[in-house]
């Protein structure tokens, strides 16, 4: 990408014709079959009903967005779920997908939420990184092929298993993460769930072996959330990626 970051404005969708644009993005980043797009009407309803879309734009093109709906928990807690958020490949590694976030939670606080969740493959290890220590979510569900067979290459034809984030967005561990001045002492793992670094081309050459690796880590993730543990913690290394885990006290 020639152009600098600061060169590309984040602003909130709004019109029909960026709803269309976002959905052809859609097309371009994942290779997602018809059926497998989220139509114009979602973007519509999702910005009318305490929602929002974002759109990331060089020199008016639209290269990236986001989109949010709200929700509600048992006991009355709005929050929001990040159902998508996409970068086409060349603004990739440029700080875009961070700047859509911190968007997200700037439109958050300002509406009073204080908790967005969206759901990411576990085995997309730049992603978990970027999740967890950049933004500074944590992870206690787990679920099993929650979006079942989709047309994306990018899945490879594996269940799409996933953890479910919770981004906090006023808490002291986001403040501090953020660099905000937030006072988090991280607490020390109790276990870890290791990922070789290879897993990326293994779906794209052995289909057998990534189906594999991802089975367990599915079922170590799962159970050790079932054991009341969190992700609160991820390691990179040459050869793996690894996720700590730690009993989870709210702050």
């Amino acid at each position: 990408m020639e152009r600098s970051e600061k060169q590309i404005e984040i602003r909130k969708l709004e019109t029909h014709s960026e709803f269309v644009e976002a959905v052809k993005l859609q097309e371009a980043i994942w290779g997602f079959a018809e059926v497998d797009l989220l139509p114009v009407r979602l973007f519509v309803v999702a910005s009318k009903i305490g929602g929002h879309s974002f759109g990331a734009f060089d020199a008016g093109r639209m290269v990236a967005f986001c989109l949010a709906i709200p929700g509600l928990k048992p006991g009355g807690q709005h929050y929001l779920h990040s159902h998508m958020l996409g970068v086409l490949a060349e603004y990739r590694n440029s700080g875009l997908g961070r700047r859509l976030k911190l968007a997200q939670r700037a439109d958050a606080l300002e509406e009073g939420v204080k908790l967005i969740e969206w759901t990411f493959d576990p085995l997309e290890l730049k992603n978990a990184f970027f999740n967890i220590e950049r933004l500074g979510a944590i992870v206690r569900r787990f679920v099993f092929n929650q979006y079942g067979t989709t047309s994306s290459p990018l899945q490879a034809g594996l269940p799409t298993d996933r953890c479910i984030a919770e981004w906090y967005v006023a808490s002291e561990r986001v403040k501090a993460i953020l660099g905000e001045g937030g006072h988090y002492h991280r607490p020390l793992p109790t276990e870890r769930v290791a990922i070789p670094n290879q897993i990326a081309e293994w779906k794209k050459t052995d289909p057998a072996r990534a189906r594999e690796i991802q089975k367990e880590v599915s079922d170590a993730l799962d159970r050790h959330m079932a054991h009341g543990l969190a992700v609160i913690g991820f390691e990179r290394s040459p050869d793996f990626g690894t996720y700590l885990l730690a009993p989870w006290h709210s702050n």
